[in-house]
């Protein structure tokens, strides 16, 4: 018995399977317009033949500070798709969103698994487009989530935050910096002033008593857990997965910001719909159950779903478009590397 998104290796069936699965997984309901679009998307992939033009393909995965970790879990992925496509998979497994939004622009990486907030600004920069997205507890989103200590009283809302000591993730972190302070630009609360990233760093000066940026999750909350913060924004589970019960227990959630869509799968633009579609072929199969450990260990995902760029990530790329000067600070911080 496969999964629940491909019950059969017959790809015939998969495209009716994946528009329900995408319906539930977004919790929207499929009209008649919008599944047909979905569908012709899904069969046109599965219905054709897997055909490559390409002799290699590089893939970039979510920066991490120690690459040792992902690397044996992404080396399972690179023997799963060269084994299914017959082509040579050369791995990018950096430290920065830098080098993939650049290895994107400048041809070097041909696909990548993305956060949601580099993604909107990759796909705005060089034309790359979301064709896949990870489902993680039966969704594609997940909550962006604002985190106090259990025995602070003193912070019972997103507003808050101002004026207090708040760690962010990244720049790009989408739970972690761009849905919090979209939020608080977009509802009033804080006012980008002038043009660019001096603009944005002037308003973050003016309306925190300080700010960091952590590199992630876990650094995140050990600065909150230590008393070196007053706040710390990221995921809904981001404790589950890098504290201990102890620890847990000692955060608590101030409140949810919204949803986050999930991590996404995207390609450069110059990709050839036949190596495109080949690559969501084989992709498709990490659904299987024989395969589905591969996909879960990277990032703990259950399923990928194939989807667009507008259908997951439009929505949120106005928390993005709303911080002025985030995209250009993105691209100033790679040339700077060069």
């Amino acid at each position: 018995m496969k999964n629940v998104f491909v019950v059969n290796k017959f790809y015939a069936i998969i495209p009716i399977i994946l528009v329900v699965g995408i319906g539930i997984g977004y919790g929207i309901f499929l009209t008649t317009d919008n599944a047909s679009i979905v569908s012709d998307k899904i069969t046109n992939i599965s219905s054709a033949k897997p055909s490559l033009d390409v002799n290699k393909i590089t893939i970039g995965f979510i920066p991490i500070e120690n690459a040792e970790e992902l690397t044996p879990k992404a080396e399972e992925l690179e023997k799963f798709l060269e084994t299914k496509l017959g082509v040579d998979i050369e791995l990018v497994i950096p430290t920065n969103y830098e080098t993939i939004i650049e290895g994107m622009r400048f041809g070097h990486v041909d696909a990548a698994f993305m956060d949601t907030g580099p993604a909107w600004i990759t796909h705005q920069r060089t034309g790359a487009e979301v064709i896949m997205a990870e489902l993680v507890a039966g969704k594609v989103n997940y909550q962006a989530t604002m985190w106090a200590r259990a025995d602070d009283n003193s912070i019972q809302s997103l507003e808050d935050s101002l004026g207090k000591r708040v760690a962010f993730t990244s720049i790009t972190g989408s739970s972690g910096f761009v849905r919090p302070m979209g939020t608080l630009v977009s509802s009033g609360h804080v006012t980008i002033e002038g043009d660019g990233i001096v603009g944005l760093e002037e308003a973050l000066a003016k309306n925190f008593e300080s700010y960091t940026f952590t590199g992630g999750y876990k650094a995140s909350l050990e600065l909150l857990l230590h008393d070196n913060v007053d706040v710390a924004f990221g995921s809904d589970i981001a404790p589950q997965q890098y504290l201990d019960s102890e620890d847990q227990l000692k955060l608590r959630p101030v409140t949810t910001l919204g949803p986050v869509p999930s991590h996404v799968f995207m390609v450069s633009s110059d990709m050839s719909d036949s190596t495109k579609n080949a690559l969501v072929s084989a992709l498709i199969e990490l659904n299987y159950d024989e395969n589905n450990s591969i996909l879960k260990n990277l990032y703990g995902a259950e399923a990928l779903v194939p989807t667009t760029t507008t259908m997951h990530i439009g929505d949120f790329g106005k928390f993005i478009d709303i911080l002025v000067g985030l995209d250009q600070a993105i691209l100033d911080a790679a040339n700077k590397s060069k």
